[in-house]
């Protein structure tokens, strides 16, 4: 029984020790706590509350289950309250002033603390606007912003206000703009934001905020201008030997006008002659005044050993803007080397291979050569040995034709007189 039961035992751990680890990678997403993430801009935004996280004490019954959230949004608003629009709008003369006025309203089932400020606007590296970072002091439009005042808010250090907001109410802040009189024409992007004042803890805390933006443009001229600056372009090449390699252009696309633009940025690169041309297209769909949008545009070229090309810029208009001027495009000319690597080593091993072919090959005939002429010589000293010794008057082994004739006939004893003839001359007289 008891070696029946360890063996039992030994069956069974493998299938306790699976069930464990697929306990653990199924544990719900729960049991992995993280920091809340807020993305600005984006109403209503809900968050733990910092006074809701458990506490370094004794557990308590609840410690199970999950920290309540504040929520809250900020809108454009007007007397009666939150309108339909969704950004704040308003072109005011130098040295002129504007009013309006956002809701700040508190979906949470407690009361919270936020703090409404007025911030310069920008537009971030993947294309969306946003706000100076807290802390940041506005220079631009966001410094011609003030908020408030608001019944029971107090002043915020850095400007704006701190306001309690009761649980599911709303609360109108007022928002006044006044322009310095030596503005300069154009668009002064910037927003509003409530920001959630949490409690003071250990640790790093995010700063969860929602915003109004602020369209507010200066009276004057306008300039509607962009250009390509600082670009870039390297190549690189394919390991395959009948694909084209790669052009990658980074440009940053400036708004060197006033006002704000779309962007419509155009590659082309082209080789010798203008041959094998081929173009890309990528839009920024805003970029402010004075500031630049980094962008990269990858296009597939031949490599034909060198290649220019050339980046166009053209402006268009955002939105409901309205731009009195013309759209001024910008562009930019560059020139770099396409080296066709992976061709010209696909070359070098044919022409190698070619090479080796041929060596190979007369090699080999010449190994045959010399076969041959070792047969036939082997067969002309092999007749020569089964002929014998040559006679000692032949220069090559062999008698000379007219020399043996020669020699035959001083051999040969000249012929005796007949007797017939003897006898005839005796008998006649």
């Amino acid at each position: 029984m008891t070696t029946t039961s360890l063996r039992g035992a030994r069956r069974a751990a493998p299938a306790l020790v699976l069930a464990a680890l697929a306990a653990l990678v199924c544990a719900p997403a729960a049991a992995w706590p993280g920091p809340p993430v807020a993305v600005p801009g984006t109403p209503p935004t809900s968050v733990p509350t910092a006074a809701d996280a458990p506490g370094d004490g004794a557990p308590s019954d609840d410690a199970a289950a999950p920290p309540a959230q504040t929520t809250w949004a900020l809108r454009p608003a007007g007397a009666e309250g939150a309108d339909a629009r969704v950004s704040l709008r308003h072109e005011v003369e130098p040295g002129g002033a504007a009013s309006d006025v956002v809701a700040l309203t508190n979906f949470s089932a407690r009361p919270a603390t936020f703090a409404v400020y007025a911030s310069d606007g920008l537009i971030t590296d993947e294309g969306l606007f946003d706000l100076l970072a807290p802390g940041d002091a506005p220079s631009d439009g966001g410094a011609w912003i003030a908020v408030g005042p608001v019944e029971g808010a107090t002043a915020r250090p850095d400007g704006g206000i701190l306001l309690d907001v009761p649980a599911g109410e709303t609360v109108l802040v007022p928002v006044e703009i006044r322009v310095p009189a030596n503005a300069t024409p154009g668009d002064h992007p910037a927003g509003v934001v409530a920001e959630l004042v949490r409690g003071e803890g250990g640790g790093v805390q995010l700063a969860a905020r929602v915003g109004v933006r602020v369209h507010l443009r200066v009276a004057g001229d306008v300039v509607a201008r962009l250009e390509p600056q600082r670009v870039t372009a390297t190549y690189t090449p394919s390991w395959n030997p009948f694909a084209p390699g790669t052009v990658t252009v980074t440009v940053d696309v400036a708004n060197a006008g006033n006002v704000r633009m779309g962007a419509d940025t155009a590659v082309r690169v082209e080789g010798p002659w203008g041959v094998a041309s081929a173009e890309a297209r990528v839009e920024q769909r805003e970029v402010l005044p004075g500031q630049a949008v980094p962008t990269t545009v990858e296009i597939p070229v031949a490599p034909l050993v060198r290649a220019w090309g050339e980046v166009v810029v053209t402006p268009g208009v955002v939105g409901e803007d309205v731009v009195d001027g013309p759209l001024q495009a910008g562009s930019a000319s560059f020139a770099l080397w396409v080296v066709p690597w992976s061709q010209l080593a696909l070359l070098a091993a044919v022409v190698g291979l070619v090479l080796l072919v041929r060596g190979l090959r007369r090699r080999s005939a010449r190994i045959v050569q010399a076969r041959i002429d070792a047969a036939v010589a082997a067969a002309t000293a092999a007749a020569g040995a089964a002929a014998g010794p040559a006679p000692a008057g032949g220069a090559e082994g062999s008698p000379a034709p007219d020399a043996a004739a020669h020699d035959v006939d001083r051999a040969a004893p000249e012929p005796a007189p007949t007797a017939t003839a003897t006898r005839a001359g005796a008998i006649n007289p």
